[in-house]
């Protein structure tokens, strides 16, 4: 419970309870507006406490991670040691470029390339001027 009451926790301590307060006091400053016949600020009368239990929620989960730190991860593996001068290893998967498998003639394939081969080297042709064209 020592390592709470840090200089630097009683920094977090003190901001986290002054944009409570100063939420909780911007609600209710808001409500004060609605009540006078501001009708905008009704929606900041309940905004500004949202705010005030999103801040204390923020406080709580810090201090609770202060009081239990997570457990490092277990390895199975032990890491090596590594010497100087021996070479740097990534422990990431490395990917393979593999060769597409050959494909089979697809007469549809065909066809369509065929299409777009004449579309290219007729650049002001609309589709319907294809000889192979169909109007279904």
């Amino acid at each position: 419970m020592k390592g709470l009451w840090t200089p630097a926790w009683i920094v977090r301590h003190v901001l986290a309870l002054a944009a409570v307060v100063g939420c909780l006091g911007l609600g209710w400053w808001q409500f004060s507006r609605a009540s006078g016949g501001n009708t905008l600020s009704w929606g900041y009368t309940f905004e500004w406490p949202v705010f005030a239990a999103f801040f204390a929620f923020l406080w709580f989960r810090e201090v609770q991670l202060a009081r239990r730190p997570p457990a490092p991860p277990e390895d199975d593996e032990a890491e090596e040691e590594r010497l100087p001068g021996s070479p740097v290893t990534v422990g990431r998967p490395v990917r393979v470029a593999v060769p597409a498998p050959a494909a089979e003639d697809d007469p549809e394939l065909d066809a369509y390339n065929d299409y777009l081969t004449w579309l290219a080297a007729h650049p002001g042709a609309r589709p319907s001027d294809y000889p192979g064209y169909s109007n279904k």
